[in-house]
């Protein structure tokens, strides 16, 4: 009797372990679907206070969910949106329709499975994208954007490179231009400058050299707009539309930038700086340039290191009279030596006070570089005039010379 009530229960076991085997088969062949999602910030344009963000879900069926989140809509509006062609700074026509953004909730939902052509799109496609979205205050008002974002390939990396822009002939005129990485490798550049008068339009290029030397222009960016000081432009080519530009060429680039008054007065450059290799890193050396035969005539040498190791040097004179050019000249020797000259600067213009020059070598050619400044046994003189080399506005001795 028990080794038939022990058969009895063995029958019953074997199936219950087959029936365990064959649920784990179905798991393992069915998994559940676990669709990825990417999210795309959506900037502030006509209105500081209206931004947000656009996600994107991946359906199981190819398809995409893209959820619009916007903070600062007004209740009861309805906000058109758009994917467009190319990046936000470039421009570029619809070529998907999303749900209205509803101004109460902030919030719009469409499924995604085509452009509006009718031609598939799935998640993969349109991640990787050459878009941006578009936010607009109302059917009517297309024209106004209240929130914009680039997605896809043009979406940014976080890797960024900013530089400087200094005041130069229209006082309080200053800012920043900033590169940022795109996910293609192309990058975003944003000029921002502060003091620019309302209704102005400002070109801005980048040109080849140290502003110091400057070069022919390279690449034209969009106009800085007067009214938000901001320029945006995409880069991936120089004005050649032969060479690439893209953001790792950036930073070991020789240029500067220069921003101008107006297409018609490009003459005037309100804003100016050195980018990639030319730019500072903040290492300096100052020197005390004494007055000399013209009374109230006196300032300071200064050689700020660039990243490529070259030098900026900036003479910078108090009281020299408009109107006049004061060549300048690093002799060899301490004052007093009457050395020759060795270095020759950019003339010390009269109305600014102000001469620029890139050091980089000698004037035999002979390299010349920041790290050699600090050692070395001599002295400058600033001249009179061209014609009258012998009258001294001012005089110091520089590196291994100095007190």
């Amino acid at each position: 009797m028990m080794k038939k009530l022990s058969k009895l229960l063995l029958f019953i076991s074997i199936p219950t372990l087959i029936m365990s085997c064959s649920d784990d088969d179905d798991s393992f062949d069915n998994p559940i679907f676990e669709g990825e999602s990417v999210t795309y910030d959506l900037r502030s344009v006509a209105d500081p206070s209206i931004s947000g963000e656009a996600t994107f879900v991946e359906q199981e069926d190819g398809s995409t969910i893209i959820e619009l989140n916007i903070m600062g809509t007004p209740d009861g509006g309805m906000h058109p949106a758009h994917i467009h062609e190319n990046t936000a700074a470039e421009g570029g026509d619809i070529a998907i329709s999303l749900d209205p953004v509803d101004g109460s909730t902030g919030m719009s939902t469409t499924i995604v499975s085509a452009d509006d052509n009718g031609n598939a799109v799935t998640f993969e496609e349109l991640t990787s994208y050459d878009g941006y979205i578009n936010v607009h205050l109302g059917a009517e008002e297309l024209g106004t954007i209240v929130a914009q974002g680039d997605i896809g390939q043009n979406a940014l990396t976080g890797e960024s490179l900013s530089y400087d822009l200094d005041e130069r002939a229209v006082d309080g005129i200053s800012g920043t231009v900033m590169f940022e990485e795109r996910m293609n490798g192309e990058a975003l550049a944003t000029i921002m400058l502060n003091g620019t008068p309302a209704g102005g339009m400002h070109p801005a290029h980048i040109h080849m050299n140290t502003a110091a030397e400057s070069g022919a222009i390279a690449f034209t960016f969009n106009p800085v707009n007067g009214d938000t000081g901001m320029s945006m432009t995409n880069v991936s080519e120089l004005d050649d539309e032969e060479t690439a530009f893209m953001y790792s060429d950036i930073m070991d680039y020789d240029g500067y930038v220069n921003v101008h008054l107006s297409a018609t007065d490009l003459g005037t450059i309100v804003a100016q700086g050195d980018i990639g290799q030319n730019a500072l890193t903040g290492e300096s050396l100052t020197y005390t340039l004494n007055e000399v035969d013209i009374a109230g005539i006196s300032g300071t040498v200064m050689f700020e290191e660039r990243l490529n190791g070259e030098a900026l040097a900036t003479i910078m004179l108090d009281d020299t009279p408009a109107g006049g050019e004061h060549p300048a000249h690093i002799h060899m020797g301490a004052v007093g030596d009457s050395g020759a000259i060795a270095f020759s600067f950019n003339p010390v213009d009269g109305d600014t006070g102000m001469s620029m020059t890139n050091v980089s070598e000698f004037d035999d050619d002979t390299a010349f570089m920041y790290s050699d400044i600090m050692d070395y046994d001599g002295y400058v003189n600033v001249h009179a005039s061209a014609t009258d080399l012998a009258t001294l506005a001012a005089q110091g001795n520089i590196g291994a010379n100095a007190q």
